[in-house]
């Protein structure tokens, strides 16, 4: 490049409007899709304004939900669910639909074990409608409940401490008691899967989730759209521990390459 050009150059780069707040938060938030770690210097670097500016908006975007500040930048903010008893009536025909596609997989005389969760409550429906001589333990009531109505199903109840915002029984108790038990199958719902693996908002869950996946011959994850790239408090397994993941759409990015290099079975249920 001639000095000429390079003199043109720079005259754009100072004649560049800079981005206003609302654009700049824009840009903040789809970065922050793409990585889930900013840094203040590389922000403003990109955005062309100072450190404080971005700071000021970092903490902005905090007060609103959006991110979680960290020293020297941001990280997408951890997923936080509503009660069971309000998620029950979110995404009602996407939950259906995966519901009645992940029944399929289920075969007579198998023992399944079942999570705590709105999904996994939509599948025990769906178990007591279609499926015959299985075997079901839950930590869950409102999947015990369900699937009770059937008599062809046993059901085992796993003891230890009840968490009555979820409806469940958690602790080491029942890590314990799910220790005595083969399972064919563990069907388990999440609050987010990221590249770092698939976590549940309620730690104590993620603990039973975890023991539960490691009693089963196959992890069958139970999931909408929009638990896609999100982050939740505790982690109970990585992509390549689960066999298979029923979804209402196709995950894509970074995610859906870790689950392609893993050799997970991605089933997408249509809704009807």
């Amino acid at each position: 490049m001639s000095e000429d050009d390079a003199a043109r150059e720079e005259t754009r780069e100072r004649r560049r409007p800079r981005l206003d707040k609302a654009a700049r938060h824009e840009r903040i938030l789809a970065e922050m899709m793409a990585t889930p770690t900013l840094r203040v210097g590389d922000l403003a670097a990109d955005l062309e304004v100072s450190t404080e500016t971005i700071r000021r908006d970092l903490f902005e975007l905090q007060e609103r939900g959006l991110i979680n500040r960290t020293y020297g930048g941001a990280v997408r903010p951890f997923a936080a669910e509503p009660a069971v008893t309000e998620r029950h009536g979110m995404m009602v025909a996407e939950r259906e639909a995966i519901a009645a596609m992940a029944v399929k997989f289920i075969k007579p005389k198998e023992v399944i074990a079942i999570g705590a969760g709105a999904t996994t409550t939509h599948v025990a429906r769906r178990m007591a409608a279609e499926c015959r001589d299985i075997t079901v333990i839950t930590h869950s009531f409102s999947v015990a409940t369900v699937v009770a109505a059937n008599p062809t199903i046993d059901v085992i109840m796993c003891p230890g401490r009840y968490n009555a915002r979820e409806g469940m029984m958690v602790g080491a108790e029942t890590i314990d008691f799910l220790q005595n038990y083969n399972v064919n199958r563990a069907i388990l719902g999440i609050s987010g899967i990221t590249t770092d693996g698939l976590a549940d908002a309620e730690a104590p869950a993620a603990w039973v989730y975890k023991a539960m996946m490691n009693r089963a011959a196959e992890t069958l994850v139970v999931s909408d759209h929009k638990k896609f790239d999100v982050q939740a408090l505790a982690i109970w397994a990585h992509i390549p521990d689960i066999q298979r993941l029923v979804v209402d759409q196709a995950p894509g990015g970074a995610v859906a390459r870790a689950l392609a290099r893993a050799g997970v079975e991605i089933t997408v249920a249509s809704r009807r």
